[in-house]
């Protein structure tokens, strides 16, 4: 069987949870071994004196002619189809191609910009309407990471019989690197215990409600201990100022890092306004670590879950996950029980499954 996957989302400056995805899905199809389809990935003309994210997956790829934003375009208006030979092409994203010689499977994470429409620019809203609009036409499958969303795309036309739920890996961090981990928070000046948040800033991860309600929780933590907040800057959020206030921002950090800022924190907060599936989450169970966080898909009730717009309960669980021992036990068993169950080579096995029937 020979899948073409769409690998475009690895050529944004900020490829977030759906890149995560790209890698994830590409990772379990090759613990699969000699299981898994032959496998080319898909994507736009690198720009100049860039490295390839795409090409270093090691995978058979066609480059488009066209550049990352022209590809997308050309797409929304029903060009440039795979021209090769293939028995499935698969979206991970509503940036969906035109089908034409053979089936289109495309992933939709959530639809967010209908739930929190103030967590998106106009445009965005726009973008996205219209792009659910051409994968419901195109679309032979959609594959959901919850039940959620997959009643959501039925609510919006979708035929239930082309909605299919698979949940998401959560093992794609690598070994933790403790030497580059504890440079991150020397650097940061983080000396001892701190609480962790990571994600994206963005208005849809609700990062000021969370700053707001760590300041409320500080002053009854055993000592000051910072936040450290790690993520790229997205659209529409301003950095905060942190002076003398606990908050430390990192940025972006390296995986290997990551999962060990991960394993030394005290508690891990992840708190968005709304989440298709949450990955920092279930990062951070996996991890062994309390997590404090908004309902969400991923997590499978194994959080210390909190409403979003609530500080006051957000402050309140941060310091029970950070300072009840008792509690912090219970999480920290909750959250392994849970990650165990999320393997990208059982999402990548579930996706051969159906890409399998599209053919048949």
């Amino acid at each position: 069987m020979r899948v073409v996957l769409v690998a475009e989302q690895l050529r944004r400056t900020v490829p977030g949870g759906i890149g995560t995805y790209v890698r994830g899905l590409v990772k379990g199809l090759g613990d699969m071994g000699g299981d898994a389809p032959d496998l080319t990935l898909w994507a736009s003309r690198l720009p100049a004196r860039r490295d390839d994210p795409v090409i270093g997956l090691g995978l058979p790829t066609v480059i488009s002619s066209l550049p990352p934003a022209a590809l997308v375009r050309s797409w929304d208006q029903g060009w440039s189809a795979y021209a090769g030979a293939a028995d499935v092409v698969h979206a991970p994203s509503l940036a969906v191609p035109p089908r034409r010689r053979c089936p289109l499977a495309v992933t939709v994470h959530d639809l967010a910009w209908r739930q929190v429409p103030e967590a998106f620019p106009p445009r965005g809203r726009r973008w996205h309407e219209a792009a659910l609009g051409r994968a419901l036409a195109r679309a032979s499958l959609l594959i959901t990471p919850s039940r959620a969303t997959a009643d959501a795309l039925v609510a919006s036309g979708a035929r239930a019989d082309r909605v299919e739920v698979v949940e998401e890996g959560c093992d794609h961090l690598p070994e933790t690197d403790d030497e580059a981990a504890a440079a991150v928070l020397s650097n940061l000046g983080v000396t001892g215990p701190y609480l962790l948040s990571v994600g994206t800033l963005e208005p849809r991860k609700n990062v000021a409600r969370l700053l707001a309600a760590y300041h409320a929780a500080r002053p009854l933590l055993p000592e000051p201990w910072p936040l450290v907040v790690v993520g790229p800057a997205g659209w529409g959020e301003r950095e905060p100022s942190t002076d003398g206030d606990g908050v430390v921002m990192a940025g972006w950090v390296g995986a290997a890092a990551l999962a060990g800022l991960y394993r030394r924190a005290r508690t891990v907060a992840y708190v968005p306004l709304l989440e298709g599936f949450g990955l920092p989450a279930v990062e951070a169970m996996a991890a062994g670590t309390p997590v404090v966080a908004s309902p969400m898909p991923s997590t499978g009730g194994a959080a210390l879950e909190v409403d979003p717009t609530d500080v006051d309960a957000i402050a309140a669980a941060l310091v029970t996950a950070s300072t009840d021992e008792e509690a912090r036990k219970q999480l920290c068993a909750a959250g392994l029980r849970r990650a165990s169950t999320l393997t990208w080579e059982a999402t990548a096995r579930a996706h051969v499954e159906l890409w399998r029937a599209l053919g048949e």
